[in-house]
C-alpha cells in the first residue's frame, strides 16, 4: 500500500513537524553564528550544526554549504521588504510618486543591510548576488520606477543605481569610512532626486 504524501496549499510537500522544526533551529543558530562572525568567512557548517544541536549529516541534507543558509535566513528578512514593496502603504508601496518610492526603497535597503549585513555578506557577495531572485526582484522595482518617473535611463543605468546596495560597499561605507545610515540614505536620496531630475 503506497504511503500518500500531504500537499500544502501550493501543492508541494507538507513539511514534517520534526523537521519544521529542526530548520527553525538551524536557522535560528546559524543566526546567531553569523552574527558572531560578523559574515560567513569564518563560518562552517560544523559551527552551525553544533550551535544548532544537530549531526552534520542533518545539515546537508537541507543545505549544501554555508552560503545556502545565509541566503535562506536572508530569504525570511527579504521577503518582508518585497511585501511591503508589493503591498504595503506608499511611499514604499503602490500608490506614492515614483521619486518618492524609490527613496523609500533605498531607505528600507540600508535598514536591511544595517540589521542583517553579516548574512549578506555571507549569501550576496560578488557574482553570488546576481544570481539570487532577490536581486532581479530589486533591479525590476528600480526600472519600473524610473519608467514611471519618465527618467530615460540607458538600461545600464539600473546596475549601477544598485551597486551602492552591494554588500561590501556598505560595509566599506561604515566600518571604513565611518558613515551612519543615515548619511548613506542622504547620500542614495541625493542620487534619487539627480536621476529622477534628469529624465
Amino acid at each position: 500500500m503506497s504511503r500518500q504524501i500531504a500537499l500544502d496549499s501550493g501543492g508541494r510537500p507538507r513539511e514534517r513537524a520534526d523537521a519544521a522544526r529542526n530548520r527553525a533551529r538551524v536557522l535560528a543558530a546559524a543566526e546567531r553564528v553569523f552574527a558572531d562572525a560578523a559574515g560567513s568567512g569564518g563560518v562552517t557548517m560544523e559551527d552551525i550544526a553544533r550551535a544548532a544541536g544537530v549531526g552534520r549529516a542533518t545539515l546537508y541534507r537541507r543545505y549544501p554549504d554555508v552560503t545556502s543558509i545565509a541566503q535562506a535566513l536572508l530569504d525570511q528578512h527579504g521577503s518582508d521588504v518585497q511585501g511591503r514593496i508589493l503591498h504595503g502603504p506608499p511611499p514604499l508601496g503602490p500608490g506614492g510618486p515614483p521619486q518618492e518610492r524609490l527613496a523609500a526603497f533605498y531607505r528600507a535597503m540600508v535598514e536591511l543591510l544595517e540589521h542583517h549585513l553579516h548574512l549578506v555578506l555571507g549569501a550576496e557577495t560578488g557574482r553570488a548576488r546576481f544570481r539570487t531572485g532577490a536581486y532581479a526582484f530589486w533591479r525590476r522595482h528600480v526600472e519600473v520606477l524610473l519608467e514611471q518617473a519618465g527618467a530615460a535611463a540607458p538600461p545600464a543605468v539600473v546596475d549601477a543605481l544598485m551597486a551602492p546596495l552591494a554588500p561590501e560597499v556598505y560595509e566599506y561605507q561604515r566600518k571604513q569610512r565611518g558613515l551612519g545610515p543615515d548619511q548613506v540614505v542622504a547620500g542614495l536620496d541625493w542620487l534619487t532626486r539627480c536621476v529622477c531630475a534628469g529624465g
